[in-house]
């Protein structure tokens, strides 16, 4: 169980940060956009982590409220919840 959940964070946080770093590309080169909505749904499903760091590695999504406030929220939901599994006994 404990060795699914972190592979799934892993590549649920790759994919996250992977995604910003497109989306970024896409914006200089005035392409077509991966959706707001795509990249708030990675990070929501577990990849907050690195949706965040992508935000900061590439400088993008920085002046979105939606972003700046609402990818660090999820984060702590999720540590939260990590934690709480943790303390359970779940993992």
């Amino acid at each position: 169980m404990e060795f699914v959940l972190l592979l799934y964070l892993l590549i649920i946080n790759a994919a996250g940060c992977l995604l910003m770093l497109l989306d970024k590309r896409r914006a200089i080169k005035n392409r077509w956009r991966i959706p707001e909505a795509t990249l708030m749904g990675v990070a929501a499903v577990g990849g907050s982590l690195g949706v965040l760091l992508g935000m900061r590695l590439f400088r993008h999504k920085t002046r979105h409220p939606k972003f700046y406030l609402g990818v660090p929220a999820l984060l702590v939901l999720h540590l939260a919840l990590l934690g709480w599994l943790i303390w359970q006994n779940y993992l």
